[in-house]
């Protein structure tokens, strides 16, 4: 860890050597451990500490963007200098409002320090007990543990001045048999909070359950949906639908739909950076405070997300949602969604499945298909089951699903109380909040021979 003062008064120095009308920086650095392994045997092992300082220079409304990984002063102002020429160089931006001015963030916990300090040797005793367990029934583990601290500044000369350290750690793992295999993973702030026991006790049970899987035809069925399953499909639709840009553009499946029912009336989608019981993080990478924002409220299509220029668009003002200045061009993007839970369990609703399928997870989606109705394709991964009469029967060889995020959650029958935090690309800065859920029937268009 550099530490807040040392980063802030770097980052100024910098600043008050600018001749750009406006300017800002923004700091991303911190050290990761990965720990990967395969055959139930560590097989990498790596640590990476690194730091990028991202200028953005503006004169009127024109703007440059550069880049460094090098924290020297006088690299860190050839970078300010690049900056500034790039914008002599754009066309102006008419829709940019200015860099935000100053404001008041929510002062959040996200810094662990026997997250910081966990250490290679941790992970692999960890590990261990993961190998052991699984070795005992003669299945063999794949996946990677991660451990990490972060921190991230921005400043700028309009008196924005944002700081947050941050850790992070997560661990996924696959377990696999002859013919079948199971998955489970597990993000949070604090190490101390991975369950490691109980996620290979989860992976191990559903390979073994999943053993010899059989074959079943494509069609439409009643689905359980795992939380990692909810997420991946919710993961998709912020991609083409909850950010600003393609709402702008016409291509998201909330534009023109705003105040419409959309999906069922047990469904509710927002996004809250602030909720500290999930990965949260407090501003965007503008400096703006993030801001809860209702997505879906009981199944009615209630708005987007943004960043300052492209709210500007619309005479609004941003939600906290800009991404890095490189990223600047994609508009606002959710990063800490969430799905309200209901009132049933994952136990409860496969009891109530007469004849239908329990999927832990999804890959390989593919979400172009055609993102005015939400249109997804994938496939199910590592524990697909065939339910009948209330009980799990049997493993089932892989589907791949085509059906309309918009049908589907359309289709919701039941929603789980409990939630899970489950990982995505964007994982110190956010993550995706789900629960479990009953669908009536959802399309499966195709099959696999394993």
């Amino acid at each position: 860890m550099i530490g807040k003062d040392k980063i802030l008064d770097l980052l100024n120095s910098v600043l008050k050597k600018s001749r750009a009308d406006q300017t800002e920086a923004v700091f991303i650095g911190g050290e990761n451990g990965l720990t990967r392994f395969a055959n139930s045997a560590i097989h990498q092992n790596v640590s990476e500490r690194n730091s990028r300082v991202y200028l953005r220079a503006v004169l009127g409304k024109k703007i440059g963007v550069a880049s460094t990984n090098s924290l020297i002063p006088e690299d860190l102002e050839k970078s300010l200098a690049n900056a500034t020429e790039i914008a002599k160089n754009q066309k102006e931006n008419p829709d940019f409002p200015g860099l935000p001015g100053k404001a008041d963030f929510s002062q959040l916990n996200t810094y662990f320090e026997r997250t910081a300090k966990f250490s290679p040797t941790e992970r692999a005793e960890a590990l261990k007990r993961i190998f052991d367990k699984a070795g005992a029934s003669q299945l063999n583990t794949a996946g990677s543990f991660t451990t990490g601290d972060s921190e991230i500044a921005v400043i700028n000369s309009n008196g924005a001045e944002c700081y947050q350290p941050l850790t992070s750690a997560y661990l996924n793992l696959i377990v696999m048999g002859e013919n079948s295999s199971g998955f489970a993973d597990q993000q949070s702030r604090d190490v101390g909070q991975i369950q490691v026991d109980d996620l290979a006790e989860v992976a191990i049970k559903k390979c073994v359950e999943s053993k010899d899987p059989k074959g079943v035809e494509p069609g439409e069925y009643q689905v359980v949906l795992e939380p990692s399953a909810v997420a991946a499909l919710v993961e998709w639709m912020n991609y083409i639908g909850f950010g600003c840009k393609a709402f702008q553009e016409g291509t998201s499946f909330m534009s023109n739909r705003i105040g419409q029912k959309i999906m069922g009336e047990n469904v509710t989608m927002y996004d809250d950076g602030t909720d500290g019981s999930a990965i949260a993080f407090p501003f965007d990478f503008e400096g703006v405070p993030k801001q809860k924002v209702a997505l879906v409220e009981k199944g009615v299509a209630k708005g987007v997300v943004y960043d300052s220029i492209s709210a500007n668009k619309e005479q609004k003002k941003s939600t906290g949602h800009a991404l890095t200045p490189d990223n600047a061009a994609e508009g606002g993007l959710a990063l800490n969604l969430f799905i309200e839970g209901g009132d049933s369990s994952l136990e409860k609703m496969i009891e109530s499945v007469k004849k239908g399928i329990l999927v832990t997870r999804f890959h390989y989606i593919n979400g172009f298909l055609d993102t005015t109705n939400a249109l997804l394709t994938g496939m199910t991964r590592d524990g697909t089951f065939w339910v009948e009469d209330g009980k799990i029967k049997h493993g089932i060889k892989n589907l791949r699903f085509t059906e309309s995020m918009l049908k589907a959650f359309s289709n919701v029958q039941e929603i789980s109380r409990d939630t899970k935090i489950v990982a995505s690309w964007w994982e110190d800065v956010g993550c995706i909040v789900a629960p479990a859920m009953l669908i009536d029937k959802f399309k499966f268009t195709g099959k696999t021979e394993f």
